[in-house]
């Protein structure tokens, strides 16, 4: 067994990693060891389970399941926390994999697109955009957080609820292409396309701001608004949102749109609506 995050060897049973002092995959209280990343495009991950030991998923992100495992549906923090769930754009119920001798079980992303790995050992707290749990060890707890702006919940892409991973343990995330990491420093900041942001740490203070200048607005293909995240913090973007990557398929399936932007899809946009489309 090695340590997830910088590589070194661990003794059988260790809980925390001699060299970076991060925890191990397999803390005491019997959550799963390893965890194997599969394919390119649309990823999977396995993981294996001992005796006794848990991971949560979302229902419907099973691949397969193998050996002795038990599968139980289950609302997890009662109902408080399944309505909280719904709001997130989750499900009501958590379906939970506990291992009976060996097994292991596999879940897959929704759509082509990459998966993450997050290792919590508490706070900071990761906060994240709504459907992107893909899911995680026993002690993580998916609720929500409400942007502290009206602004940035009108205009921030993500809505007024964001998803919010706590506790202990490790989570899996799922965003569309592929993923771009930063570590912002204190203060620094940068602007992001609004539906390109994945997860941040609850650190990062994440707002929205005027793209400035009516050419920009008009023409530049970007919206009226980016979002602005500034540190300490780190910050995970996707090259592909579900978002961008339905409307372009939508474009294409309207006759001579082809999904363009910039002047030509302005340009068709105010076209469409004098027209009535």
């Amino acid at each position: 067994m090695t340590c997830a995050k910088c590589g070194q060897a661990l003794a059988p049973g260790a809980r925390f990693c001699p060299s970076c002092g991060a925890p191990s995959a397999a803390p005491a209280g019997g959550r799963p060891r390893e965890f194997h990343v599969v394919g390119d495009v649309m990823q999977a991950v396995v993981v294996p389970l001992g005796d006794g030991q848990e991971v949560q998923a979302e229902p419907g992100a099973l691949l397969y399941m193998a050996g002795g495992v038990d599968m139980e549906s289950r609302m997890s923090g009662g109902l408080l926390g399944g309505l909280r769930r719904l709001m997130a754009g989750e499900s009501l119920f958590m379906t939970r994999f506990r291992g009976r001798g060996e097994g292991q079980v596999a879940f897959a992303a929704p759509y082509p697109g990459k998966l993450k790995q997050l290792d919590l050992t508490g706070a900071p707290n990761w906060l994240c955009q709504r459907d992107s749990f893909l899911c995680a060890t026993d002690g993580i707890d998916v609720g929500i957080a409400f942007t502290k702006r009206f602004g940035a919940g009108l205009f921030g892409g993500e809505g007024f609820i964001l998803e919010k991973l706590t506790g202990a343990g490790t989570v899996f995330i799922h965003a569309g292409g592929n993923l771009i990491e930063f570590d912002l420093l204190p203060g620094q900041s940068m602007r992001v396309d609004t539906g390109c942001i994945v997860a941040f740490e609850e650190t990062v203070a994440y707002d929205i701001q005027f793209v400035g200048g009516f050419k920009n607005a008009l023409f530049g293909g970007e919206g009226l608004f980016l979002a602005t995240l500034t540190g300490p913090g780190r910050a995970i973007l996707q090259t592909l949102p579900f978002s961008r990557l339905v409307g372009r398929i939508l474009g294409l399936t309207k006759e001579g749109t082809g999904g363009v932007s910039g002047v030509g899809g302005t340009l068709r946009d105010i076209g469409n609506i004098l027209g009535g489309d």
